[in-house]
């Protein structure tokens, strides 16, 4: 198998198969069969008819590499303004609050650049970029510190009930011991 397991090509890999396919419309050119170019390429029947139809409705041209098949990525001036755009918050851009979530971001990301990142290729932009996910905290405006640590300290230590102690049991259930 010519492609690398873990998916997409290489630029040079990329180069290379451009070759390769440039080597069957010289093949094609001469007359030989498919199954001929296949095995003399070392490539499946399949792959050589493909290139064949190419070749035949766009040429030469055709069959030629048309890059990376990755989507865009945002160059180091789109990415500038994104980090200033993020630093003005949420609520510049229309959101009643101040928290800047994944979804958020990657909208606010079509809307000024006109492409569309998934939620999880935005986290990979993000942190490529030395941003980190932040968990707000979630506390009641009325919640009184002092008081939560007197009632752990004090009141928790009377109410939690005392573990049994440690004894024969029975598996049976209808021995109370067991219940």
């Amino acid at each position: 198998m010519r492609y690398a397991q873990g998916g997409g090509l290489t630029d040079a890999k990329r180069t290379t198969r451009e070759r390769l396919r440039l080597q069957a419309v010289e093949r094609f050119e001469s007359g030989q069969k498919n199954a001929e170019v296949a095995a003399a390429l070392r490539i499946s029947v399949r792959s050589v008819e493909r290139w064949r139809r190419a070749w035949r409705e766009g040429g030469e041209a055709g069959v030629l590499s048309k890059g990376s098949p990755g989507r865009p990525r945002l160059n180091e001036v789109q990415v500038a303004r994104l980090e200033r755009e993020l630093e003005r918050g949420p609520l510049a851009h229309g959101w009643t609050d101040q928290r800047w979530t994944l979804a958020r971001i990657k909208t606010l990301i079509g809307r000024l650049f006109h492409f569309s990142y998934t939620v999880e290729g935005t986290w990979r932009l993000l942190k490529r970029h030395g941003w980190s996910w932040q968990q707000p905290t979630r506390r009641a405006i009325e919640r009184d510190d002092d008081a939560v640590e007197v009632w752990k300290k004090e009141t928790w230590p009377r109410v939690r009930a005392s573990r049994r102690s440690a004894g024969p049991g029975s598996s049976s259930r209808t021995r109370p011991g067991s219940r």
